[in-house]
């Protein structure tokens, strides 16, 4: 399945996957769901700021998955790191399509000259650390009860990816 940059033809597709997540995973710490309108200015931003919005389509075109990385922290010292998203749709679970966008995305912050890839994920998700890890992801810590969600408290696993091998920005 080819992976692709984002347009704005694909946020309806992108609208409904983080949708799905939000009401129903703790991949994403929000309650709100979003309409259309919303993901198109967030595409723009993200591609505006210089960052990658990637989708990757099956034969029939329906969009499978997509992701993204943007500004870890909005000071100055933290711009060679990014953190990433990266979000299936349910039909299309254990296919391999978040590894795939994952590689992809390491490709293009690699291109980009960043420094540190971060990964912040709900420390029940054993899936999505498994494949951080594969991806030479390394663990930095799980901060405990941070975030809450369906009436329960959430722990945040990080880990980060080291893009380059640099002694210095």
């Amino acid at each position: 399945m080819p992976i692709r940059n984002a347009t704005e033809a694909d946020a309806a597709s992108i609208a409904g996957i983080y949708n799905h997540a939000v009401q129903h995973t703790t991949a994403i710490w929000n309650d709100q769901v979003v309409d259309v309108p919303n993901r198109v200015v967030w595409l723009h931003d993200r591609q505006a700021a210089g960052f990658p919005v990637l989708v990757m389509q099956n034969a029939d075109g329906q969009v499978t998955g997509y992701a993204s990385y943007g500004p870890w922290r909005a000071f100055d010292g933290y711009r060679h790191t990014v953190e990433h998203s990266v979000y299936v749709h349910p039909d299309h679970h254990r296919k391999g399509i978040g590894q795939e966008l994952m590689r992809a995305l390491i490709e293009q912050a690699k291109r980009q000259g960043l420094h540190i890839m971060v990964a912040g994920i709900e420390a029940g998700n054993a899936g999505s650390i498994v494949l951080h890890r594969r991806l030479g992801f390394e663990d930095n810590g799980t901060m405990q009860q941070v975030g809450c969600k369906f009436g329960r408290w959430l722990d945040l696993t990080f880990m980060t990816l080291r893009l380059d091998a640099r002694p210095n920005p």
